[in-house]
């Protein structure tokens, strides 16, 4: 498979969520405090620049098969910091300010970015007979814009870029070639302990390579064949992480990311748009956007011309596209047709049970089960004797007369459990194990499963949450019945009965959209790209290389 320009341009949609992440986040104002410290990932600062532990270059190294006469495309990519003035004109002439009115607009101080790259394209038996060094520049500019009262000023300082390629063929019988990239900022900076700020505007911001091959395939760091895993291994990658793109098994393309991502992520096709923040959930996103009041949203707009479109495209975003976002089915696994286990049946370590399966009484789960959505859950004390009562569609107003079965008892409104948290969803479930808890209500989520929402009955806040509906959320498999009041004696979130630390967080609402009513799609890298759409890259950790 060939890098053909098709192939290249399909990159560029998941090499521009990561060209921009992080570049503005919610609530898109430059006032609000994380907008402060900006340009976090793929900084190349200039060489000598000595107050942070930033680099001046990143290295990429990969491997070929079949491309010993090919042609190789290189595409360094990167955003160019823009200082942005706003100046009041006076007696003594134009002097700068925090912000500028002309008439209903408001213009901030706040620096932009524009997007760079290059391209370029070198002959593999080049590069195998010595390394290549390539030079690029990029002029500065300044551009005033004249206001009533004042102007703008916005400018970007000169960048010099070098790239040093080079390919070698590793010893051994395969005919693999290993390829290595240099990226580096060779802007000269005279200021080494300049505040982080100016050094920015000097400095290649998400700086991240694409690589293409016109013949021949690269293999993956992250998966390789078994006959390349010396090889794989021996590669070093300095601030970079390079991943194949594109389709599910194609391979004429690279993307050496700042950020850590799978082989072949992709962008939910559900997305209407960036919103800068793949780690987030874009309907959660969207309806926060619109709970902005006016003033911040005059902010957000004068913040920054892409900060404006996304405020634009929340308020005019239509139900149907906004139901999107609510959720998608990628995939459904099989019915479930074999029978039920026998009574005492330990399932192996690991196992997953299938959908509408129904756990025998006296069944106990194994270390690592993992309950699906569907199937009657079992708790620690024992398995649950009977189906969820009440119809699963039931609009929440029912919750409060809601109930399910937990051993043998129901468990409503009022009821006091204790709290065995077991599906890994949240690192805080650690300190909730062994935990007495009321339930507050039991709600039915779009997919029919019921979720029991809890308050702790040691939180001195917890009359607050209830009063403001802010609850824990737990699959019925994760409580056990309780009678009388106060704490289960002996059980505290380290080691209490039946505590397992560091395993079983809680299905709370904004750490598991599948666990709540209402549960939006997500961009978070990291997740299973078929099933929680988002505007970012699906299927990477999201941490810096």
């Amino acid at each position: 498979m060939t890098a053909s320009a098709g192939a290249m341009r399909a990159a560029r949609r998941v090499a521009d969520a990561v060209l921009y992440e992080g570049y503005l986040l919610y609530p898109y104002r430059a006032s609000a405090a994380k907008n402060r410290v900006r340009w976090q990932f793929g900084v190349l600062v200039p060489p000598g620049y000595r107050r942070t532990a930033e680099p001046p270059a990143a290295v990429t190294e990969c491997l070929l098969e079949g491309a010993a006469h090919a042609l190789l495309r290189v595409r360094p990519r990167f955003l160019h910091v823009r200082e942005r003035r706003v100046e009041r004109h006076t007696a003594g002439g134009f002097v700068p300010v925090p912000e500028l009115r002309d008439g209903d607009r408001v213009h901030l101080a706040f620096d932009d970015a524009v997007p760079r790259e290059a391209e370029v394209v070198l002959p593999v038996p080049n590069l195998l007979r010595g390394p290549r060094t390539v030079r690029l520049r990029i002029p500065g500019g300044r551009r005033e814009e004249y206001l009533r009262g004042g102007r703008i000023v916005t400018g970007h300082r000169p960048l010099r870029v070098t790239l040093r390629v080079a390919a070698e063929r590793p010893a051994g019988p395969y005919g693999v070639l290993k390829l290595r990239v240099r990226l580096e900022n060779a802007t000269v900076f005279a200021s080494p302990d300049a505040p982080r700020p100016e050094a920015l505007r000097h400095s290649l911001v998400a700086a991240h390579l694409l690589l293409g091959i016109t013949a021949g395939n690269f293999l993956s760091l992250t998966d390789p064949p078994e006959w390349a895993r010396r090889e794989a291994a021996g590669c070093r990658n300095e601030h970079t992480w390079p991943v194949l793109v594109g389709a599910p098994g194609a391979r004429a393309v690279v993307l050496s990311s700042p950020i850590i991502l799978p082989d072949h992520p992709a962008v939910a096709p559900e997305s209407p748009g960036d919103f800068f923040d793949a780690t987030e959930i874009d309907e959660l996103l969207h309806l926060r956007t619109l709970t902005l009041t006016e003033a911040e949203k005059r902010e957000a707009r004068a913040t920054d011309p892409r900060a404006a479109e996304i405020v634009d495209r929340a308020e005019g975003l239509p139900p149907e596209m906004l139901e999107r976002l609510h959720g998608a089915i990628r995939r459904l696994g099989a019915a479930a047709t074999g029978p039920a286990p026998a009574p005492g049946t330990v399932p192996a370590p690991g196992t997953v049970p299938a959908p509408g399966t129904v756990p025998a009484p006296g069944t106990v789960p194994a270390p690592g089960a993992v309950p699906v959505s569907g199937s009657v859950p079992v708790s620690g004390a024992g398995a649950v004797t009977g189906a969820v009562s009440g119809n699963p569609s039931a609009p929440e107003r029912e919750a409060a007369s809601a109930a399910v079965t937990v051993a043998g008892v129901s468990i409503a409104q009022g009821s006091r459990v204790r709290l065995v948290p077991s599906r890994r969803a949240d690192a805080h479930d650690m300190f909730l194990t062994g935990r007495a808890a009321r339930v507050e209500a039991v709600l039915a989520d779009v997919d029919g499963a019921r979720h029991l929402a809890v308050t702790l009955e040691d939180d001195p806040g917890a009359d607050l949450l209830r009063a403001q509906g802010r609850f824990l959320y737990f699959a019925p498999d994760e409580v056990e019945p309780l009678s009388g009041p106060g704490r289960v004696p002996g059980g505290d979130a380290a080691n209490g009965p039946g505590s397992r630390p560091g395993h079983g967080p809680t299905n709370h609402p904004v750490n598991d959209p599948g666990s709540r009513p209402g549960s939006g799609p997500t961009n978070r890298p990291g997740n299973d790209p078929g099933s929680r759409p988002g505007n970012g890259v699906a299927g990477g950790t999201g941490g810096p290389a």
